[in-house]
């Protein structure tokens, strides 16, 4: 009997092509959109649409799957509450645990599948995640929150591929090159051009308050801090500054930012919690990203219970509360938590 596997199928070309390929492998295919919000106008529209012209050219079964409640408690309250607490989150991560292989892998067990698969590059042996070929479209950083448990069940098969060649697969495939000429879906499914767009729906981020240095002395004013993010450098004054400053601190309740100079900024202590690790060890070594688009730093790791400290090698700036911290073992993914504090 063939070996059963459910798709989310967004309506893109990564997911299209992953359908294509799995089938052409030899797996029963079932193609799964999830519907998770009504933010954008005609979201869900163009993506059905989109899904719907593959899988019949495919000859697969295509279904919608209703998430919008859970992914509203999870990831899009999760995203208003952080930015209203002076943080940074990241949905992404936070979606593809609770969501993506969360929520979706139950659908697919109540389906009797063997395997989930996505257009995610990254790979997996079951046990571990690893870097994708790609490096420049590498995912495995947003993967890092996944239960390890659902690690056994998963099929990557962008994992193999550059995304150039992708879109060149796609664009020889009947229907499937229409989708190729898309353009390419944003980072944060619901939002379309700022986070402060759908904060503003939730509070008043216009309040302006005070800047202040590391002294807490009054420096200047600012426009509301929800503005702002860790690392900032425009958007608020500081009276007679001949050099850029940045933001280090933002305290939702008093409404104030805490600027300073460029190398006041670094961080070389974190603490972070929510972990999830993949390997059973309470003192380790190894490099750590701290958000996608970084360079990794050497560092070492001691967890208690479901934090864990992170002694950086070298200071990094702009450091974020709320953002995840990914653990590296060369290619390999063994872990991640959410930063919780930092400390110089």
């Amino acid at each position: 009997m063939k070996k059963k596997v459910i798709v989310g199928m967004s309506g893109g070309i990564d997911s299209s092509v992953t359908a294509y390929l799995l089938q052409k492998e030899g797996y029963e295919v079932i193609g799964v959109y999830m519907k998770l919000h009504d933010i954008i106008e005609n979201f869900h529209v163009d993506n059905i649409a989109s899904g719907t012209k593959v899988a019949e050219s495919l000859g697969i079964e295509y279904k919608i799957l209703d998430l919008s409640t859970k992914f509203k408690e999870e990831v899009y309250d999760y995203f208003v509450d952080e930015y209203m607490s002076g943080n940074t989150p990241n949905p992404c991560v936070k979606c593809n645990r609770t969501i993506k292989f969360g929520a979706l892998f139950d659908y697919a067990k109540e389906l009797g599948a063997d395997f989930l698969a996505t257009g995610h590059y990254a790979k997996t042996d079951g046990e571990f995640i690893y870097e994708a070929e790609d490096e420049t479209k590498d995912q495995s950083y947003f993967l890092a929150q996944i239960n390890q448990d659902v690690l056994k069940h998963l099929i990557f098969p962008m994992n193999k591929y550059r995304k150039t060649e992708i879109v060149k697969l796609g664009s020889t495939l009947p229907v499937i090159k229409e989708i190729a000429k898309r353009k390419e879906s944003q980072e944060i499914c619901f939002v379309e051009d700022v986070y402060t767009d759908i904060i503003e729906k939730h509070a008043n981020i216009d309040l302006p308050g005070k800047t202040l240095d590391a002294d807490g002395n009054e420096v200047g004013t600012h426009k509301g801090y929800m503005h702002y993010t860790i690392g900032k450098r425009k958007g608020f004054t500081v009276k007679g500054a001949h050099e850029p400053h940045y933001v280090k601190e933002i305290d939702p309740v008093a409404n104030t930012l805490v600027v300073c100079k460029k190398e006041d900024l670094g961080v070389l202590k974190i603490q972070v919690d929510t972990l999830n690790l993949f390997i059973d060890k309470k003192e380790f070594n190894c490099s750590v990203k701290l958000r996608y688009r970084t360079f990794k730093i050497d560092c070492k790791v001691t967890v208690d219970g479901d934090t864990a400290m992170i002694d950086l090698d070298t200071d990094v700036l702009g450091v974020a509360v709320g953002q995840v911290a990914v653990f590296y073992e060369y290619n390999k993914v063994i872990g991640s938590g959410f930063i919780k504090k930092t400390f110089q």
